[in-house]
């Protein structure tokens, strides 16, 4: 127990220790503190607690081996020891000498290959090069010591080194200097472990694939942003792109100019990266995207929560006997005040699908006897046992407030991340796995008809091919009613299109259905800076998630959906692709939003009636559109 003003405050700083291979984050400070209250302070996060029991229970989650360093990725370890490993991988990758941190840099800028392979390359290199700066050992007097290159001195086909001995010990000090042939170097192994280049590579870049330096960095240590020639002309010209280069260094400043000329003639090889596309002066000209709409009632970084609740709600409705609504509804009945009907009858549909799957929710709480019925009165009482279970700080300190009855005036981002868990939760039970494996089944299924409604179509076409292959060959000079043959051929063409139209609305119906049977929802693909789009069959809006996952947009209008596919280069490998995605579900996005656009504007209608009729009469709130949720009925409820 300590004295508040003798704590001098200070967080973690630097990659938190993650628990269970998940992120983890410590509890804020106290608000409104006395000055000279006791309090129970945590040593090593710093964190304060008022209640002794609180204090002792997270001192006991710190305590297990359940932690990871997020640095080393070394597993098993206490809250503690991830701290003391991180800071030792921290320290190792800072102190780097300059020479290395340069060579590894270099390697590291624009380089195409995956983080795996591009550590093991540096590793290698790092192993068999030499280069100004670098210690290892030499042959001295016949025997082994250690030394620094200090210069690389070229004399024809023999390479030979200035080396600086250096003084064994902490100072590593160099005493005297000489100068050695490459045979007489000797190599241990490299100066650096994997997991430190790791750990220096996601650092100092701001994007993979190809891997681009931060611009400080880049300019600390003279690297160049500009990308290479290898990159910007195309896959196919790398080796020759390369190899011309190498010749061309060998003359004169002349030869420049030359080989910028020639890449200017050569064509680039599209689609490349999106960050690495140059506007050309014969480019169609792109529209400026649209601004994204953002009036969202709860907290932008909520947003993912709100649609993945309220995706799987709608997808697993008939197992969780939970009828339909909206998104609008939901994001209404989360940031309502008050609770309300739909939100007790979400919270009791995921809690009796967790008490029917036979989990440690029967034991909630011991004072009566639980039954695999769940009345809507109970809700906040298996709410509040489920809260008091959780590890997640944040979310377990409300357990006291459901219970009282206080749940509406708790945060909506708070009320979100609660429901988040429960379908996690839910995810897991074996109702949920038995509908997955039923929808995997039947989207297979689906796809070995189209895929034999596809072959006897190959197989239709060649026995035609063949057939009107023996009509040619035939005797020129038999006697053939001309006029029968041309109506044969024609019952025979109609009788084929009609065909041909009967397959295709079966393939249509074969598309529709799989799409119904979709087992989780996918973005649509990615824009230049890595902002995902989303789209929901049930939803009438283009969602818009940035690379960061905090911020969150959407459109809503055909009009919008247009000029931001007329905004997309198709030069830029995620832009096109995304491109092509709009366009194959064009007619069910465009759709989708003016059928939302009707709505909203048949809501507007109905809530200026309200506004004029309550000039007369007092209208009663639930008369407003935005208030849909509180009428909310669950017609599914079987219990």
């Amino acid at each position: 127990m300590h004295n508040l003003p003798s704590l001098p405050f200070c967080w973690v700083t630097g990659p938190m220790p993650l628990l269970n291979k998940k992120p983890f984050s410590l509890l804020e400070p106290p608000k409104d503190l006395d000055p000279e209250q006791m309090v129970f302070q945590i040593r090593f996060t710093k964190e304060i607690f008022l209640d002794y029991q609180e204090y002792v229970k997270r001192l006991n989650l710190y305590r297990q081996r359940v932690w990871t360093c997020k640095v080393s990725g070394k597993s098993n370890l206490t809250f503690e020891e991830a701290l003391v490993s991180e800071h030792q991988a921290m320290e190792k990758a800072q102190n780097l000498p300059t020479e290395i941190m340069a060579h590894v840099l270099r390697m590291t800028q624009y380089s195409t290959l995956g983080l795996i392979e591009l550590v093991n390359k540096i590793y290698v290199a790092l192993q068999e090069d030499v280069f100004e700066g670098i210690e290892l050992h030499a042959k001295k007097d016949d025997a082994e010591a250690p030394c620094k290159i200090l210069k690389i001195l070229d004399s024809g086909d023999t390479k030979l080194y200035e080396v600086g001995w250096i003084r064994q010990g902490k100072s590593k000090t160099v005493i005297n200097t000489s100068v050695v042939i490459a045979t007489d170097l000797i190599r241990r192994r490299a100066p650096v472990s994997r997991n430190i280049l790791k750990l220096l590579i996601r650092d100092s870049t701001s994007h993979s694939t190809p891997w681009i330096l931060h611009e400080h960095l880049a300019k600390k240590y003279g690297i160049s942003m500009e990308p290479p020639n290898d990159i910007m002309y195309g896959e196919g010209l790398q080796k020759k792109g390369r190899k011309r280069q190498d010749c061309l260094t060998m003359e004169d400043g002349r030869k420049k100019s030359k080989q910028d000329e020639g890449h200017a003639s050569v064509p680039i090889k599209y689609p490349i990266d999106d960050l690495l596309v140059s506007p050309a002066a014969d480019d169609p000209a792109l529209l400026k995207r649209p601004p994204l709409v953002t009036d969202f009632g709860i907290p932008r970084n909520s947003v993912g929560d709100l649609l993945m609740v309220w995706d799987f709600c709608l997808s697993f409705g008939r197992v969780l006997n939970l009828y339909p609504f909206s998104l609008a509804d939901l994001e209404n009945a989360i940031c309502h005040k008050e609770i309300n009907v739909l939100i007790v009858e979400i919270h009791s549909a995921l809690f009796r699908l967790l008490i029917e799957d036979d989990g440690d929710y029967f034991t909630a709480p011991q004072t009566n006897k639980r039954k695999s019925k769940l009345s809507s009165e109970k809700w906040a009482e298996y709410l509040s046992f489920f809260l008091e279970k959780t590890e997640i700080e944040e979310l377990s300190c409300n357990s006291g407030a459901v219970r009282r009855g206080y749940y509406g005036p708790i945060d909506a981002d708070i009320k979100l991340k609660i429901l988040q868990e429960l379908v996690e939760e839910a995810i897991a039970t074996d109702a949920i796995r038995e509908k997955l494996s039923e929808r995997v089944e039947q989207q297979q299924a689906l796809v070995a008809t189209k895929r034999e409604i596809a072959r006897k179509e190959r197989e239709e076409k060649n026995k035609n091919s063949k057939d009107e292959n023996n009509d040619v060959v035939q005797d020129g000079n038999e006697c053939v009613d001309e006029q029968g043959k041309g109506k044969e051929e024609s019952d025979k063409r109609d009788a084929s299109a009609s065909k041909t139209e009967r397959k295709l609305h079966l393939v249509r119906h074969l598309e529709t259905e799989k799409a119904k049977l979709s087992i989780r929802a996918s973005p649509l693909g990615k824009d230049r800076h890595y902002n995902r789009y989303w789209f929901f069959k049930r939803e009438g809006r283009l969602f818009v998630e940035s690379a960061d996952c905090k911020e969150w947009g959407y459109y809503s209008t055909k009009e919008e959906l247009d000029v931001l596919m007329s905004s997309l280069n198709v030069k830029g490998i995620r832009e096109r692709a995304l491109k092509l995605q709009l366009e194959k579900f064009y007619n069910s996005i465009s759709n989708a939003l003016e059928k939302r656009l009707k709505e909203i504007t048949h809501k507007i209608s109905l809530e200026e009636a309200v506004l004029r009729r309550s000039t007369r009469v007092r209208a009663q709130p639930r008369d407003s559109p935005s208030m849909a949720f509180l009428k909310y009925v669950n017609k599914w409820n079987e219990h």
